[in-house]
């Protein structure tokens, strides 16, 4: 693999995940990062079903690599009992998803078909 510099990076998304038992939690939490970061990222729709390669319901959070240190700090802080897929866009959608990943809580096994894999 080829080294990639920082400047490489795009942007970042934040993926929080969740299903119908945590679904109340995963909006609340969506209305804090909303109140908290607004103006420094771009909400995405709340998918009450799996999109693209992610195994669970999810909204994206869409930030630049400026952000990410307070961004993600914040999410390790509050999350609760929620999963967060991080990755950064680098132009490579199946490795940025794959070999780049970042997680905060556990982590899940994601449809990598749906990138090409």
């Amino acid at each position: 693999m080829n080294d990639l510099a920082v400047a490489d990076v795009a942007s970042w998304h934040a993926h929080v995940y969740f299903d119908a038992a945590s679904r109340d939690a995963a909006f609340a939490l969506r209305e804090r990062v909303i109140a908290t970061f607004d103006g420094k990222m771009e909400m995405g729709r709340f998918h009450e079903r799996p999109v693209g390669p992610h195994p669970q319901w999810s909204y994206q959070i869409a930030f630049t690599p400026q952000h990410l240190a307070e961004i993600a700090t914040w999410l390790t802080l509050n999350h609760g009992a929620l999963d967060v897929f991080m990755h950064p866009n680098t132009g490579n959608s199946l490795r940025d998803h794959r070999d780049c990943a970042v997680w905060i809580g556990r982590s899940h096994v994601l449809n990598l078909q749906a990138l090409g894999a």
